[in-house]
């Protein structure tokens, strides 16, 4: 149910964002508005990594296979990586463009089209962050929510856009009306600047997965898992691994026992310990891939 959803909300985002890409290409060509085509290059750019993403949802949820034997789950943060990679180079070069057109004294705009345009997409963006929080709400996917967070910011970027158009139009017929050539430049390098935290998020988040940083809330249940079983069976000590990868988080815990546990009950005794022991986690069975070792010898652990 959970990948179904996913899947759908993926679907709905690229044919939107390629209507959105459109708009953005044809209305900042017609309004000669460079910051209106960094909104529809920004959006054809998102469409390519939500594809992608779409591939990779369909691929993580599939048995793994003789040669993935850990699934397809380590594809996700590489997604997200090269997503907020690209997200961040483009921010760069919209900053460059802007603060050329600064510096060569600006440009006229059609503000009727770019007005026009600022005010269908901003009501698009902010109805397509409106439906994928709620559709999120059930399948809790990464990708959703990072898709979420790109269409927040092209929601965003295009309100600045049509508060900037709508004050350069009020300016034309004033005495300020020389300022309106630089008000497109202007724009587009203060949201640049005020958007860049938004990639590098994306790509510190994923970078932690790459490198299999231990997730400390993960660590903190795992512990908190561990105590009761630790007290109730006399074990000894226990070595615990966890990190997280996409949807998948990878959980080894060691037992170290005395050499005369279990005797007499065989290899039920230890199955209950699991049972215990997995009972504590809230982490769905789909979503981890758990290891519990039991041994005499520390030097095992």
């Amino acid at each position: 149910m959970q990948a179904t959803l996913e899947q759908r909300a993926l679907k709905v985002s690229i044919l939107v964002t390629l209507v959105v890409s459109s708009l953005g290409v044809t209305f900042g060509l017609l309004a000669g508005s460079q910051s209106i085509l960094f909104d529809g290059v920004f959006s054809t750019i998102d469409a390519a990594m939500s594809g992608l993403s779409l591939v990779v949802a369909r691929l993580a949820i599939r048995e793994a296979s003789q040669r993935f034997q850990h699934g397809y789950w380590h594809l996700e943060p590489l997604v997200a990586a090269l997503n907020g990679a690209i997200l961040m180079l483009l921010c760069f070069y919209a900053f460059l463009n802007a603060a050329q057109g600064l510096m060569e004294g600006g440009r006229e705009l059609n503000f009727d089209i770019a007005i026009a345009y600022a005010v269908v997409v901003a009501i698009t963006c902010y109805t397509m962050v409106i439906y994928q929080k709620r559709l999120n709400r059930r399948a809790d996917s990464e990708f959703v929510r990072i898709d979420i967070q790109g269409w927040l910011m092209a929601a965003l970027i295009t309100t600045a856009l049509l508060l900037g158009f709508a004050i350069a139009l009020l300016l034309q017929d004033t005495a300020w009306a020389h300022l309106t050539r630089y008000i497109d430049s202007l724009l587009l390098m203060v949201l640049t600047v005020c958007f860049m935290p938004v990639p590098l998020g994306i790509v510190r988040r994923a970078m932690r997965e790459i490198f299999l940083m231990a997730p400390s809330e993960v660590d903190r249940e795992v512990h908190a898992a561990m105590a009761p079983v630790m007290a109730r069976e006399g074990l000894l000590t226990y070595y615990s691994h966890v990190a997280k990868s996409g949807r998948g988080h990878f959980i080894e815990i060691h037992i170290v026992t005395t050499p005369e546990f279990g005797q007499g009950q065989g290899i039920a005794v230890l199955d209950e310990i699991r049972e215990q022991i997995s009972a504590g986690l809230s982490i769905p069975p789909e979503k981890r891939w758990f290891t519990v070792a039991f041994t005499a010898n520390e030097r095992w652990a």
